[in-house]
């Protein structure tokens, strides 16, 4: 058993999107080791787009087979504490902080519960872990 098996693994949108349209995570999906959770707002984004019965299918066994790990009310509250600090320094519009919202509450959640998030999306999710320091693995 190696020390990486009681880690907590948090799959990003990106990783879940990029893998349901192409398959090109199966293998590493496959090999990692953990207890993979599912973020609620991960799945609120991805129910958003699901437009086909397949994703749809592969959504409701992803909720059935993982743990689903809800943002707490201090997460909700410390999201727009750093949405402001990020808006000042970076003058992002409105429309930008409303894009990062999301991936800032994926990003609390998983930083509450120590978990390992996995991603993508390199550029938001180090900008926001200069804002709170997290474990993230870019794919």
């Amino acid at each position: 058993m190696s020390d990486d098996d009681g880690d907590i693994i948090i799959f990003d949108t990106s990783i879940l999107i990029d893998e349901l349209r192409t398959g090109r995570h199966q293998e590493r999906i496959r090999s990692i080791s953990g207890l993979i959770r599912t973020s609620a707002v991960v799945l609120a984004e991805l129910w958003r787009g699901a437009t086909k019965p397949a994703e749809q299918e592969f959504l409701r066994t992803l909720a059935r087979n993982h743990p689903i790990l809800t943002p707490t009310e201090k997460n909700w509250l410390e999201s727009g504490d750093i949405l402001r600090k990020i808006r000042a320094a970076r003058g992002f519009a409105p429309h930008k902080l409303r894009d990062l919202h999301f991936d800032v509450l994926i990003a609390l959640t998983a930083r509450s519960c120590g978990a390992r998030l996995i991603t993508t999306n390199r550029t938001d999710f180090e900008m926001i872990h200069h804002y709170r320091k997290l474990r993230i693995e870019i794919w």
